[in-house]
């Protein structure tokens, strides 16, 4: 089910009872819309393909790379050659990630269809790819598994909005957001959508 619609006014609506910025958010821009994505090697592909590119670049690029065939398929990638990959558009580095990436599910060291329950041993679990970190792993978990408590505090917008409404505007480190976001536990998932909806949201 993942953090769908109906899961995520739940979590909003209880963070604008405990955080008047928050019931501010929702009364000026409304509910902000769900952001899922399936599960499985296609998606964390997606986050490496996209790390230090545009979106535009990044959209190229896996055009190129569903030629090889389903991106789902760890053998896809094994199969590739470095020339393949590198006619797609992808960088010497993140070849190496994308490999690292593909042998971690093939040999299932990373089993995207039983990640452990536990956020914490999940993202431990992610980010012994090379190229996915801890960002790239709270992502993947709020996303892609719907975790309701993700919230990839190291994210700038997220950052950005939380100076906004908590902050007089000072940006927070990543440390600081995350302790100010203990509070909204279990709901920091459905507070990171808010927080990147107020970020996007045109001034009123």
């Amino acid at each position: 089910m993942g953090l769908d619609a109906a899961r995520l006014e739940e979590g909003v609506r209880a963070l604008a009872r405990m955080e008047p910025a928050f019931a501010d958010v929702l009364a000026c821009h409304g509910m902000p819309p769900p952001r899922l994505q399936p599960r499985g090697l296609g998606t964390l592909l997606r986050t490496i393909v996209a790390q230090h590119v545009s979106t535009a670049a990044a959209t190229a690029i896996w055009h190129r790379l569903e030629a090889l065939g389903n991106l789902d398929d760890p053998a896809v990638i094994a199969r590739a050659s470095p020339e393949a990959l590198r006619a797609a558009g992808l960088s010497r580095q993140k070849i190496i990630y994308v490999e690292s990436l593909a042998a971690h599910v093939s040999d299932g060291r990373l089993a995207l269809d039983r990640l452990p329950a536990d956020d914490e041993e999940a993202i431990a679990r992610i980010s012994a790819v090379r190229g996915l970190g801890r960002w790239s792993a709270e992502i993947y978990l709020l996303f892609a598994e719907g975790r309701a408590d993700a919230f990839p505090a190291g994210d700038l917008a997220l950052r950005i909005a939380a100076g906004r409404l908590f902050h007089a505007g000072e940006r927070p480190s990543e440390r600081q957001l995350r302790a100010r976001s203990e509070p909204w536990r279990p709901h920091r998932g459905a507070a990171a959508l808010l927080l990147w909806h107020a970020y996007s949201a045109p001034p009123v």
